[in-house]
């Protein structure tokens, strides 16, 4: 066994490594939070290279083509996950420091370790990754809109376009542009070909080293506010209850075979909070609080994305989703 199929089988032991060096680190050196948050972007960026690399254009762009799942994850991400959102932060306190938090997080659909997580669960990650741009143009859109319905004018503004514009460009349009050429230059020079066969054992160890810098850089903004944030892990675990069932049904419903169906479950339920948090560390000083609201999902996510991987394949969706049919009534027949 070589050590990218290794890494591909321990994957899940590498990230809760990465996970207890970081609390590790974050409890014990907490000066050197500020010195490792600098890194987030740069290993974000890095991390959705490596793994954009995973999937060949070729098929990328096949998966562009599939109207079906585009439209499904779409419609989730924005019509159904802001229903729930807006349902379950009705039971945490309501105030705008801890709900723009939790609106941010929860409101931004994940581009970068949800590709890893469905292909763990043998779900098909060439869908999700053929929808990340869609879901991050969207969300750069939306997320202004939402935050001005749910919570008014004033907290929308405070959320200006220019990070997620740069956060677009830096973390997705620049890694996938990288990822093309390295691709194009496999397919001309042995060089380029060795260099692409080198970066395929990196997504596990970059996905583990961003869980490390986000958490240790993170946790002690955590640790010091972990009273007034509790209350929202209930929530944040009844979304990781109630949106994979949800996307089953809209599997079901749109008749996708059991690799699209997973995915669409997983696009669902992940959130953005790795992207999200340095957008919640521009906000400006009343809302300080909102970073570890942040981060205590992606926490909370990670756990429930153990789970998940085990729950989803085994037991969700272990065949094709069963069809909804509709009443005769409703077919016209």
């Amino acid at each position: 066994m070589d050590t990218k199929d290794w890494l591909q089988r321990h994957q899940v032991a590498v990230y809760a490594v990465a996970v207890m060096l970081a609390i590790g680190v974050g409890v014990g050196r907490p000066d050197s939070a500020s010195f490792i948050e600098q890194l987030i972007d740069p290993v974000l960026a890095v991390l959705l290279y490596v793994t954009f690399l995973e999937i060949p254009f070729v098929r990328l762009r096949r998966a562009f083509t599939n109207g079906r799942f585009m439209a499904a994850a779409l419609g989730m991400n924005f019509l159904i996950v802001p229903v729930v959102v807006w349902g379950l932060t009705r039971f945490l306190p309501q105030e705008p420091v801890i709900l723009v938090g939790a609106f941010m997080v929860l409101l931004t659909p994940c581009i970068d370790y949800v590709i890893t997580f469905t292909e763990l669960a043998g779900g098909n990650s060439e869908q999700v990754t053929a929808a990340t741009p869609a879901l991050m143009l969207l969300q750069l859109l939306l997320l202004p809109v939402y935050l001005w319905l749910f919570m008014g004018s004033q907290v929308a503004e405070v959320i200006e376009p220019g990070p997620f514009i740069e956060a677009f460009l830096i973390i997705i349009a620049l890694p996938l542009t990288l990822a093309w050429l390295t691709e194009v230059g496999a397919e001309r020079s042995p060089k380029g070909e060795y260099w692409q066969e080198t970066m395929g054992w990196l997504p596990v160890p970059m996905m583990g080293v961003t869980l490390f810098i986000v958490i240790a850089s993170q946790l002690p903004r955590v640790q010091d506010s972990i009273g007034q944030i509790i209350a929202v892990v209930p929530v944040y675990i009844a979304f990781l209850v109630i949106m994979p069932i949800l996307g089953r049904l809209a599997a079901g419903l749109f008749q996708m075979d059991v690799g699209e169906s997973r995915a669409l479950v997983f696009t669902s339920v992940t959130r953005n909070s790795l992207v999200v948090l340095p957008l919640a560390l521009a906000l400006p000083s009343g809302y300080g609080l909102a970073p570890a609201v942040v981060v205590t999902q992606t926490l909370v996510e990670l756990t429930g994305m153990v789970v998940l991987t085990r729950v989803v394949p085994a037991w969700l969706l272990p065949e094709r989703p069963t069809p909804i049919s509709l009443p005769d009534r409703v077919r016209g027949d």
